[in-house]
């Protein structure tokens, strides 16, 4: 992993967003993984994507606030979400997206790093690249840009219209684990371009993203998503779907 903190930014500069986008699970079953999801998160499809079958997979995606869940399965043996899930040892956190308002900016930062992209990804309106998952670690880091900002060419022309706020109105956080959790938030600070506190998050806009030490014996992964509870009552529930922790917070 690469372990030089980000430049500094000007103070003085117009700062760039970044926010949590879409997070995304793999899981060997989709019918289970998106009934456990639909019965306890009141959610339905808002979108299933012919073109990941370019990538040998599944899917179903989901709206909570502006923000997307995905869960992904493998149709056929070979894929990189097979891979994944056999190391992992069954149904895992797997992919964090980010929306950026100047992705030209981030190709430019991350060609002065050890951070390859690995894949480049458009569509009407909507470009993106996928960071090397074993330059990054933990999870694969996607950066991507939609014109305009509200749209998500990936989920759809009416994904807005399925999001369902009866048991949570957003996503406001992430936990991705690893064995050394320190090295892993510092390669995250690099392939972000922003900087890692000292109790090991990053700040996005709208959302944080920490590191915190394996304990389930998995691996590196994205381990835990946050939800903002509607109901205060639930808040610190935890419920277990598609192999992540889903905290009500």
């Amino acid at each position: 992993m690469h372990r030089s903190a980000p430049p500094m930014v000007d103070g003085a500069s117009k700062k760039a967003m970044m926010r949590l986008r879409q997070l995304v699970t793999v899981a060997s079953d989709l019918r289970s993984a998106e009934q456990a999801i639909t019965d306890a998160l009141d959610l339905e499809v808002c979108y299933r994507d012919p073109g990941v079958g370019h990538f040998g997979l599944r899917h179903g995606l989901y709206t909570i606030g502006d923000r997307l869940l995905e869960v992904v399965v493998p149709k056929h043996d070979g894929t990189a979400a097979g891979r994944f899930l056999a190391r992992r040892g069954g149904d895992a956190g797997y992919m964090v997206i980010v929306q950026v308002d100047d992705l030209a900016s981030h190709r430019a930062r991350l060609a002065e790093t050890d951070i390859r992209i690995v894949f480049e990804a458009s569509a009407p309106g909507m470009q993106g690249i996928h960071l090397h998952p074993a330059d990054v670690g933990g999870a694969i880091v996607s950066i991507d840009q939609a014109e305009p900002p509200q749209s998500w060419a990936w989920a759809g022309p009416d994904f807005a219209y399925h999001a369902n706020s009866s048991v949570a109105a957003d996503i406001v956080g992430a936990e991705v684990q690893g064995n050394d959790p320190d090295a892993l938030a510092m390669s995250w600070s690099v392939a972000l371009g922003l900087p890692v506190s000292t109790d090991r998050t990053i700040e996005l806009d709208d959302a944080t993203i920490r590191f915190e030490t394996v304990t389930d014996g998995c691996g590196d992964g994205l381990a835990a998503i946050d939800l903002l509870a509607v109901d205060r009552r639930r808040v610190g529930e935890t419920l277990e779907l598609s192999g992540v922790r889903f905290n009500l917070v």
